[in-house]
């Protein structure tokens, strides 16, 4: 099939496909001689293929090591680990941004707290003064903070 087919049935963008080409992740190319490019049917497989590991997180560099030019020669030897380190990597983004979506959550609930007789920039400050604090171990300006219970 010629790049445009491949490009409507892959739902890529035919300089998307150029790309992968160029950058030797679609091998699957021929050249006819008027310089046409055409590709065998298992060239959507391997876009396919492309396109879900990336949205899976892996880099193009990753992708180039896992999927083999001719899919029939899959590794399955180095693809099983790579599977595995990227769901590790993955649990470990997870574990990091629900650490952030917890401070941020803090962060909105203390600007929501702001005392009514207190304007925006004092409120500001306190809010402030506790994210030093609670970043710097209860220490502020080389003293322990007073408890404030």
């Amino acid at each position: 099939m010629k790049i445009g087919e491949l490009a409507k049935r892959s739902g890529l963008s035919q300089s998307r496909i150029r790309f992968y080409e160029s950058i030797g992740l679609l091998k699957m190319v021929d050249r006819r001689p008027n310089g046409y490019r055409t590709y065998p049917p298992e060239a959507l497989v391997a876009l396919e293929l492309i396109a879900t590991a990336q949205k899976a997180g892996f880099s193009l560099d990753e992708i180039r090591t896992l999927v083999p030019g001719d899919l029939d020669r899959w590794d399955h030897g180095a693809l099983i680990p790579a599977l595995r380190r990227k769901v590790t990597e993955i649990e470990e983004l997870e574990t990091r941004l629900a650490g952030s979506k917890k401070q941020l959550v803090a962060l909105i609930a203390d600007i929501e707290a702001k005392p009514d007789d207190v304007d925006c920039a004092d409120n500001a400050r306190r809010v402030l003064s506790r994210m030093l604090g609670a970043d710097l171990g209860g220490h502020v300006g080389g003293r322990k903070r007073a408890s404030r219970t």
